[in-house]
């Protein structure tokens, strides 16, 4: 039993130590983590994936802020559950991952995480 009971945690913490370090490595084009201007993220198509890096430059109500690079501006919906704790404000560079919302007469992004940026 204690053979078994060893084995699993041994198998979880491998499987945990390579899920994190698969968060490290190449960040450069054609990564997963290339960073999509404000601008581009406009034309893409509904639910395309964006890693956006810049400003929150304020909160809109609810769960809607005003997001800007150096390209423009757009809407980013950010449920309260992904603050996880961050503290944010107009003057910290974040990089916000998600995925392109397109509605009849906007487009907005719908964030999956956000981090402050290096």
């Amino acid at each position: 039993m204690h053979g078994k009971l060893f084995l699993a945690f041994v198998t979880f913490f491998t499987l945990t130590a390579v899920a994190v370090s698969a968060q490290d490595g190449y960040k450069g084009p054609g990564s997963d983590t290339e960073i999509t201007t404000v601008e581009q993220a406009k034309k893409l198509k509904d639910d395309a994936q964006v890693v956006l890096k810049g400003t929150i430059d304020k909160k809109l109500g609810g769960e809607k802020y005003l997001f800007s690079d150096s390209s423009g501006s757009i809407i980013i919906e950010i449920d309260d559950h992904l603050w996880r704790g961050l503290s944010a404000d107009q003057n910290d560079t974040l990089e916000i991952t998600g995925e392109v919302d397109r509605g009849r007469n906007k487009v907005e992004i719908e964030a999956h995480s956000i981090k402050k940026s290096r």
